[in-house]
């Protein structure tokens, strides 16, 4: 099957138009619709329902699109194995979402790759259905994640605890001053979202809500704010005096895991990764 076919069906499913998927892959919209047209005579179905202003996958077209997706990442996987510099004998993929980045995975990357001279490493920002998806596919060798998936086929590890403080703006000096003074909600994954519910039953709900913690990080030290924020993230503005560590509420803790295929044939190099992450402060 021909790849350019695929990587326009995919493109036209992400902007679910002909004329914006034509731009993304520079071509033009003719072309777009020359190449799904080809897709859906070799596969003798229709993928698309058209409609002004309005494409829709049809049931085809959602059962084809996992497996299109992964024929692509497997072929620039290939690629890029393919292409190794004559210093590198192997490849090795990494994936966090946007939290794990900012709150963790910033602080150890640069010594994951000065202890890894051999190893090509690709690093990536996934959520986290699709780290697992990729995981299980075989595409992806190692994920770091909040919430640890609950499939035979991977292993899943521990490797730390992050704190996570309630920080303001503001000199709070209750709980209902830290969320009654622009209190923005970060989506800390379920664990979190549980004890949040629990702990502050009744509260102002927030003013402003976000699955990033830099985003909020930033949101409030431009416009003012409270925020639960990762201690690693918080700690120099603290020390500026730019932010308060808020004592009256409490503070918790996400335990951040590692995941991989159990028949990953790289198990040296993760558990290189798992003790530099694990040794990180």
């Amino acid at each position: 099957m021909d790849i350019d076919l695929l990587k326009t069906f995919v493109e036209v499913v992400k902007t679910r138009h002909f004329g914006r998927a034509a731009e993304n892959l520079y071509i033009t919209q003719s072309a777009v619709s020359f190449r799904i047209r080809q897709l859906e005579q070799s596969l003798g179905v229709n993928l698309f329902i058209r409609q002004r202003n309005n494409i829709q996958l049809t049931a085809p077209g959602e059962r084809l699109l996992p497996h299109a997706t992964m024929i692509l990442t497997g072929m620039q996987r290939a690629k890029v194995d393919v292409a190794l510099a004559n210093n590198m004998h192997k490849q090795l993929s990494l994936s966090g979402t946007p939290n794990i980045w900012d709150a963790f995975l910033q602080f150890g990357i640069n010594n994951i790759v000065a202890a890894m001279p051999g190893v090509s490493l690709v690093a990536e920002v996934k959520a986290q259905q699709e780290s697992t998806r990729l995981l299980l596919e075989r595409t992806l060798d190692l994920a770091v994640l909040f919430d640890p998936p609950k499939v035979d086929e991977l292993v899943v590890e521990p490797i730390r605890d992050l704190p996570i403080i309630p920080v303001s703006t503001f000199e709070c000096e209750d709980a209902l001053a830290f969320f009654n003074n622009q209190y923005v909600y970060v989506d800390w994954g379920t664990a979190f979202s549980l004890w949040h519910a629990k702990q502050f039953a009744g509260t102002t709900p927030p003013y402003f809500r976000t699955s990033t913690g830099r985003i909020a990080l930033d949101l409030i030290m431009q416009c003012g704010g409270s925020a639960f924020i990762p201690q690693a993230l918080a700690q120099d503005m603290i020390e500026q005096g730019k932010l308060f560590h808020i004592d009256c509420v409490d503070q918790v803790s996400r335990e951040i895991f590692i995941a991989y295929h159990k028949d990953n044939e790289q198990k040296e190099q993760i558990e290189t990764i798992t003790s530099l992450l694990m040794s990180l402060k």
